[in-house]
């Protein structure tokens, strides 16, 4: 798999420390921190190592990547990795794929309030769909769903909403028997929608009144209470976007699925078409014209403003587990559901023998980290280890 023509790296690399020194005021150190990792990532900065094929004896010297979660070419290995470790959680029935949005005035306080209202997202999000799952009404049963946090458009503009996947049912409150989904329908989303705005707008008054929001720039008569009181009562009278598409395959593709969004960034390499003239070209899905393809030029400057915007907090999970997928009460929860799906349980060592995240990554990518790319034949063997070289700020693993 090539080098794509343009990468985002190139673009911090030829423009960041124009935008860095026009911004030195109001950068805050995690988005120098992303900067600088997507700068170095695979590059001798950070060392690396020399392979040689056991056979022809072609060298490939392959540089350490970042780790950090905001770099586009660090997702394909870190997804294998995740998909891996959790494939025994898919359960064999459909599954739905639920979002919640918030609204343009609320992702503005987002936007300066990250870790306490992405928190409140995750929060309402989780409480609602439980809620309303669990009410005899509806669904009635005890549902467990994975939850993503994205806070990105297609044109890289600040857009925060949650992706929750889901299965197609749930437990009986007393654990004895599962409850299946009407076919093709899993909980009617104005009900979601609505109870999901009135948590939401709960627990950010109930944050703001206990001082954990701060206001600046365009937002700062939020700071007054009366003024937050009308912004809230405003957001009340609108409509908020949730919705649910329709339920999907199997356990492969629930987790071909997943893959698509628990490790994906503001912009993918693939998506880069032009930089030239100080000035970055991508193209985009113009979602409100029918999904239509189209390409947006913007300044460098502007291009990197952009792709800021969407670096989180350090320490924050934007991949969540709820219910019975719980981290705490994942492993017997999910052994009833299999016990009463009449299905059989995951089998710890077949899960740990398939655990080999290089054949995940072949898979995923198409490239193979263990055949030599010269012969097709042999098998490149580690032969030396390259030293990281000095750098200026000390790079940091940012996982999810």
């Amino acid at each position: 798999m090539g080098r794509p023509a343009i990468e985002v790296a190139d673009i911090f690399r030829l423009h960041g420390p124009a935008y860095r020194e026009a911004h030195r005021d109001t950068m805050n150190s995690a988005q120098r921190w992303v900067m600088r990792a997507i700068e170095f990532c695979r590059t001798a900065v950070l060392g690396g190592h020399l392979d040689e094929c056991d056979r022809c004896g072609h060298p490939r010297i392959s540089y350490n990547s970042c780790a950090n979660r905001h770099c586009n070419k660090c997702q394909s290995l870190a997804r294998a990795k995740w998909l891996e470790k959790h494939r025994a959680q898919v359960l064999p029935v459909p599954y739905f794929h639920v979002v919640f949005t918030v609204p343009g005035q609320i992702a503005s306080i987002a936007l300066q309030n990250k870790k306490v209202v992405y928190g409140i997202l995750f929060r309402a999000t989780a409480e609602t769909l439980r809620r309303i799952a669990g009410d005899s009404k509806h669904l009635g049963a005890v549902i467990g769903f994975l939850a993503v946090l994205h806070s990105w458009g297609q044109n890289l503009q600040h857009h925060p909403h949650i992706h929750c996947v889901v299965p197609s049912g749930g437990l009986s409150a007393d654990g004895c028997r599962w409850i299946h989904c009407r076919k093709g329908f899993f909980l009617p989303v104005r009900v979601l929608s609505r109870l999901f705005r009135g948590l939401f707008l709960h627990y950010i008054e109930e944050a703001c009144a206990a001082g954990k929001l701060t206001f600046h720039g365009s937002l700062q008569p939020l700071a007054d209470r009366q003024n937050f009181k009308t912004l809230v009562k405003d957001c009340r009278k609108i409509e908020w976007v949730v919705y649910s598409k329709p339920p999907f395959g199997g356990p492969d593709q629930v987790l071909d699925y997943l893959g698509r969004y628990t490790h994906r960034v503001a912009i993918s390499n693939d998506r880069l078409v032009r930089l030239e003239d100080g000035k970055v070209t991508f193209r985009w899905k113009d979602y409100r014209k029918g999904n239509k393809q189209k390409l947006m030029t913007l300044d460098a400057e502007e291009f990197i403003r952009r792709f800021l915007l969407h670096v989180l907090p350090r320490g924050f999970v934007r991949i969540r587990h709820f219910g019975f997928l719980a981290n705490s009460r994942s492993k017997s929860k999910l052994a009833r559901c299999r016990e009463l799906l009449g299905v059989p349980q995951a089998d710890p060592q077949q899960s740990s023998a398939s655990a080999d995240w290089r054949a995940s990554y072949e898979k995923l990518t198409g490239e193979s980290l263990t055949i030599c790319p010269a012969c097709r034949e042999g098998h490149m063997v580690m032969v030396a280890i390259l030293p990281r070289q000095k750098y200026p700020l000390p790079l940091r693993i940012d996982s999810s």
